[in-house]
């Protein structure tokens, strides 16, 4: 595929994966009415079919072959729990007026991969590299005061999710074929979750009756389409793209927490959020910088 074709494809997959995810605030305050426990047991649930279906059309079986092997089922239940503790969270913390600390989870979320990189995968980080992870530090720990209390939320986002990448990075396996090992193994989760609700007095299989049962099963497109056209975009974007375009989602989700949940917003957010800010603006700027010293680097070494 041309480097034209691949830009064509690329950006547009990466540009609604990350819109969905950015806007998906809005379809949990709209189920605001269905529990937090009860909305991740569907989003799993609806999951399944929506990845087979998704595996169906690009007619990649041997994918989930190799996704179910040991060495790398054990990998990928391990991310499977993590990705549904992050639902769980990211679910509880909209329906509780917390979109804007949810928000600065993913913010921090490229920073901390980083600290990962340096720690897990044994890379160097550049000064600048440091100089954004120290100032985003200092925006933590403004949020903190703002809240009164550790931002758990923006910090559980956020690692949980960076865990999960470590993982997914480790295990090299088609983002479709992994995504349906991930929800497969925490069906029975499910399961067994809504075994036990419908014993109680509020027990239900499904929601209150027409659109709201469409919106329950549409938890599945909604879950899988974003992470299915992240995966073709990964694949067909430079790194630097795909870092500078990461940002649209928590973006999305801020305005939506300020504009639309009208979430408090005062001076220590605007100082907690700016810190945060100019870390991404100084962390993204050294990376653009970096990729491009190393492609003039590998050109200026390959042979005449």
């Amino acid at each position: 595929m041309s480097t034209s074709s691949s830009l064509r494809l690329g950006f547009p997959a990466a540009l609604g994966a990350y819109v969905i995810w950015g806007s998906l605030p809005l379809y949990i305050r709209a189920m605001s009415h269905v529990g937090a426990v009860e909305l991740l047991a569907h989003r799993i649930i609806w999951s399944i079919p929506t990845a087979i279906l998704l595996i169906a059309v690009a007619a990649n079986w041997r994918d989930i072959r190799t996704a179910f092997k040991w060495e790398n089922l054990k990998w990928l239940a391990l991310s499977g729990l993590l990705i549904g503790v992050n639902w769980l969270i990211y679910i509880w913390a909209v329906n509780q007026g917390r979109t804007m600390e949810a928000s600065l989870g993913y913010y921090i979320n490229p920073l901390v991969n980083v600290l990962f990189g340096m720690l897990i995968f044994s890379e160097r980080l550049r000064p600048a590299q440091w100089v954004a992870v120290v100032i985003a530090a200092i925006g933590v720990g403004v949020m903190t005061i703002a809240f009164g209390h550790i931002p758990w939320v923006a910090l559980g986002l956020c690692f949980s999710f960076a865990f999960y990448s470590v993982i997914r990075k480790k295990v090299a396996i088609d983002s479709r074929a992994g995504f349906l090992v991930e929800v497969v193994v925490l069906a029975p989760l499910a399961l067994a979750w809504f075994s036990w609700f419908l014993q109680q007095p509020e027990g239900r299989l499904m929601g209150e009756g027409g659109w709201d049962n469409l919106l329950l099963v549409l938890a599945g497109p909604i879950t899988a389409t974003p992470l299915i056209l992240f995966g073709l975009a990964a694949k067909r974007l430079k790194l630097s793209t795909i870092g500078m375009m990461q940002y649209i989602g928590p973006t999305l989700q801020f305005l939506i927490a300020t504009l639309i949940f009208r979430e408090a917003f005062g001076w220590t957010h605007a100082i907690a959020f700016g810190c945060i800010w100019a870390a991404l603006a100084i962390f993204t700027t050294d990376s653009v910088i970096g990729e491009a010293k190393a492609r003039r680097l590998a050109r200026t070494a390959r042979p005449a």
